[in-house]
């Protein structure tokens, strides 16, 4: 079910864009990374959005008036704040859908990456039985050649004049990275919510920098990008809440 689903039209897709793109596997990635990402907009969009109500509410006086009132009674506090949601038409569940919808889709365009990047002959066989009939089986193995980068192994930059070299993409990962987790993650106005909005800001930049300086760079390629484009839609979402209203 799960390859049928998600996992062979995301493969033989990228295969297809590969082909369109001379066999260019880095700009396949790019390009199909930006096409997940347009077509998940929606969603993306509506758990911004969810997540800009939040925000706006936490500031709000009487948010934090309540904070204050029953900080010794939480039961109390959890009530009144239901209340507020209510009266304000905030659903607290509205941005996990889009988080629900999309975390397949995340599992199956990272497993997508892995498969078409097949080198040994096991992985290429147990590849070829994901390809669709009209696609052409010429194009396996990709060409894992993109820039400096060998897509099929992790990257990093050497330089003759340095003694080490530099993980490039791991160090752009965990910038975006850090810089998407603070458009996209509430602030909180009670210590308990602080700690894990930072806690968050943290642990994630790290864990996908790992990941970005372990495994394979067509993943940390793929990281990358897809970070890019959600900072840029999380600028635009902001502007677009914060303009006064004509």
């Amino acid at each position: 079910m799960w390859n049928t689903i998600i996992l062979e039209p995301m493969i033989n897709a990228l295969l297809f864009i590969y082909g369109l793109l001379g066999q260019n596997f880095g700009w396949a990635i790019v390009l199909f990374t930006a096409l997940v990402r347009l077509i998940t907009l929606p969603l993306t969009m509506q758990q911004m959005r969810s997540t800009m109500v939040m925000q706006e509410i936490q500031k709000s006086s009487r948010y934090k008036k309540m904070q204050e009132k029953y900080k010794k009674d939480k039961q109390k506090l959890s009530e009144e704040q239901m209340k507020l949601f209510k009266d304000v038409g905030y659903n607290p569940m509205s941005g996990c859908l889009g988080l629900l919808v999309q975390f397949p889709i995340i599992i199956g365009l990272y497993q997508a990456v892995i498969r078409t990047l097949a080198a040994t002959p096991a992985q290429l066989f147990d590849l070829s039985k994901l390809l669709y009939p009209l696609t052409p089986t010429g194009l396996i193995p990709v060409n894992s050649q993109f820039l400096w980068m060998n897509l099929g192994q992790p990257e990093r930059l050497v330089l003759d004049f340095l003694p080490f070299a530099i993980p490039v993409l791991t160090i752009l990962v965990v910038i975006t990275t850090y810089l998407q987790t603070k458009l996209t993650t509430p602030a909180s106005t009670d210590s308990q919510g602080q700690a894990m909005t930072q806690m968050m800001g943290l642990y994630m930049p790290l864990l996908l920098g790992y990941f970005a300086y372990s495994l394979a760079s067509g993943l940390a390629l793929y990281f990358f990008v897809s970070n890019l484009l959600g900072i840029v839609q999380g600028f635009i979402m902001r502007r677009i809440r914060e303009r006064p209203a004509s």
